[in-house]
């Protein structure tokens, strides 16, 4: 049976501790609304981009694409950006993007790491820390995009990663991210940011054939324009999708960490009043016993 102290003193730590979760549960959840906001009011604008583009490019002979970020090479040189976040306490979001990563380059860029030609930019600190003390070569560390999350930071970032593929410094820029998908369920995302893909028109391929357009000015001018834009916008719309994944999964973890606190809470309480019985039962027999020698 256990002493009655330590079960006290169990019962004010595991309270102390559901205090905390709790705090912490509603905190998240109170960043999670406005990162969901932005996430879901930058989607629609995001996929139109992407359609304008798809639309614009579909339309262009192969030979008329002049984008520099569109041109595909052999990636002996590859650039991997994962996304985490900079704290813990939110389950296995940051282990998930780490164990995704390191498949990705096991799997598909194992040569390239071979031969020291993958490297990556961490955002996030979870991530700075896992691949700074590892052998990997880090370009740049990009932690604290999170303290003040704007498009303007994040095309900052986007402008230096975009600027190295057009000097040739990568031939291809992988982006691992979790997307946002509810409060509970984030979708682990492995993105190809560079180059872009155009799609081409082809014969019998209807779904381009109702789009018709006034161009001012020419078709392969917006093209060359409109491509830098949606980059910003999909690396932005990759941070803020893992931003509001943070969110969920963290306050998703301490909802569950609240409810086991309660759950041990209920334990050590039936433990503690079982413990208490037994020694006031043992009391009571001391003295019965002892009035009972003193009869004697």
């Amino acid at each position: 049976m256990p002493n009655l102290k330590e079960v006290r003193i169990r019962i004010a730590s595991v309270k102390s501790t559901r205090q905390i979760t709790s705090a912490m549960k509603m905190v998240a959840a109170s960043k999670l609304r406005k990162a969901q906001s932005a996430i879901t009011q930058l989607r629609p604008f995001a996929a139109k981009l992407q359609e304008l583009l798809r639309d614009l490019s579909a339309s262009l002979d192969s030979s008329d694409d002049n984008s520099v970020f569109s041109v595909q090479r052999v990636p002996k040189k590859v650039l991997i950006i994962p996304v985490t976040s900079n704290r813990g306490l939110c389950g296995a979001f940051n282990a998930n993007i780490i164990k995704t990563t390191n498949i990705l380059i096991e799997e598909k860029y194992s040569e390239q790491m071979k031969s020291g030609n993958l490297s990556l930019i961490t955002i996030g600190r979870k991530a700075s820390e896992f691949y700074g003390n590892r052998n990997f070569d880090i370009v740049s560390v990009e932690d604290e995009i999170f303290n003040n999350l704007t498009f303007e930071n994040a095309a900052a970032i986007s402008n230096r990663v975009m600027d190295m593929f057009a000097k040739g410094e990568f031939d291809r820029v992988e982006l691992v991210y979790n997307q946002f998908k509810n409060a509970a369920t984030q979708v682990l995302t492995t993105e190809q940011f560079l180059p872009i893909e155009l799609v081409e028109l082809e014969d019998g391929d209807g779904k381009h054939e109702n789009v018709d357009y006034i161009f001012e000015p020419s078709e392969e001018e917006l093209v060359i324009d409109l491509i830098p834009k949606s980059l910003k916008i999909q690396f932005y719309k990759a941070i803020l999708d893992s931003n509001a994944s943070e969110n969920g999964a963290r306050m998703t973890a301490m909802h569950q960490a609240t409810d086991n606190a309660t759950e041990m809470l209920k334990d050590l309480n039936l433990s503690y009043n079982k413990a208490r019985q037994a020694s006031i039962t043992n009391e009571i027999l001391e003295i019965v016993s002892g009035a009972e020698a003193l009869k004697g």
